[in-house]
């Protein structure tokens, strides 16, 4: 059995957790997953999913762990966003939370594993008050994932398999909360060049239909690796 030595012994300790920012696109909205917290302090308020890091496990460990229990998807979009550490942020002891935003296709999320765990899928325009800082930790996540939606495809990740133009434009007007122009936004995406463009069509809204296209993984990588930038 190994003996650790206690080094800093003399030093306080404190727990440390993850916070996890789980956006995803539905029904032409941008959402967050959240829930009820089932246990004190602020029992049955909203709350962010997170959880304490385990001694044996990294900072993106934990957030990995925490999203596939969650949602049963592994290679989610995660990225880790920011340190809070307000002495006073949480009020049953010293706690400092590691934040991270994902973005997971919201239709892939299981109706079962929101029953198990009281997930709801909320409308960032009707997002009730969450507890203690989590309102500010969705607000930055929100600005990076602006940010990061300027100079990547990011907006993919949330519509996974087979999407059309329109609903592509959507989700990025939903991410800039603004409207954008529809020929100027189709002529930026397909000079990417990383859209692979299918035979079949969606004419659930007109009678010409809106024809399908897909996400081309192995093109957009290679770009990233070559430096390239994308540009919306």
């Amino acid at each position: 059995m190994k003996i650790e030595k206690q080094y800093y012994k003399e030093h306080p300790t404190f727990h440390v957790a993850v916070d996890s920012i789980i956006f995803g696109f539905d029904q032409g909205e941008l959402k967050l997953l959240i829930h009820k917290r089932q246990f004190e302090p602020a029992k049955g308020e909203w709350s962010l999913f997170g959880g304490f890091v385990q001694k044996d496990e990294s900072l993106d460990e934990a957030a990995s762990r925490i999203l596939f229990e969650l949602t049963g998807l592994n290679n989610i979009y995660m990225e880790e966003l920011q340190t809070y550490g307000e002495v006073d942020r949480d009020p049953a002891g010293r706690v400092i939370s590691v934040a991270y935003y994902a973005l997971i296709p919201a239709k892939e999320f299981s109706e079962a594993t929101s029953s198990q765990y009281g997930a709801t899928w909320v409308s960032l325009k009707d997002l009730p008050p969450l507890i203690m800082d989590h309102n500010v930790m969705v607000a930055k996540g929100l600005r990076r994932l602006k940010r990061r939606a300027t100079s990547q495809p990011i907006g993919f990740e949330l519509l996974q398999g087979e999407f059309t133009m329109p609903q592509l434009q959507a989700l990025y007007e939903a991410i800039y909360q603004s409207e954008l122009d529809k020929r100027n936004f189709r002529k930026k995406i397909l000079a990417m060049d990383v859209l692979i463009k299918l035979e079949t069509k969606d004419k659930s809204s007109s009678r010409k239909g809106a024809f399908h296209y897909r996400f081309d993984q192995k093109k957009y990588e290679k770009l990233v690796d070559g430096g390239y930038i994308f540009t919306i």
